[in-house]
């Protein structure tokens, strides 16, 4: 049998120790700090950033107008982005039939 020295963790180091100890603090600390200052703050209005400015020689129309219409062409690209990523899903099919010339092919290089 090993002796164990008493008070200490077994099976952490004493770095590991450290960030527990760390992270036992941060975490009592973000729950007493809401707790204590609900009564006094106010809540503040949520914002939209500011628009960005038109940089020199950008054509009229490339700048937004409104945050609302960043949005819809932020989702624009992402609705473009997922069709490109489903091309090999309705590719499928009309590969399919030449796949093994086509392997035939890579294996004559």
């Amino acid at each position: 049998m090993t002796a164990r020295v008493l008070g200490r963790c077994h099976g952490m180091t004493k770095t590991q120790r450290i960030l527990a100890a760390f992270a036992l603090a941060g975490a009592a600390a973000g729950l007493a700090a809401p707790a204590a200052s609900a009564d006094t703050a106010p809540i503040s209005p949520l914002t939209l950033p500011d628009l960005p400015s038109a940089a020199p020689g950008m054509p009229a129309g490339a700048q937004p107008t409104s945050v609302q219409e960043i949005g819809s062409k932020l989702s624009a690209g992402a609705n473009q982005l997922n069709a490109l990523m489903e091309l090999p899903n309705q590719l499928a099919p009309v590969i399919a039939p030449v796949q093994p010339i086509a392997d035939l092919a890579g294996g004559l290089e």
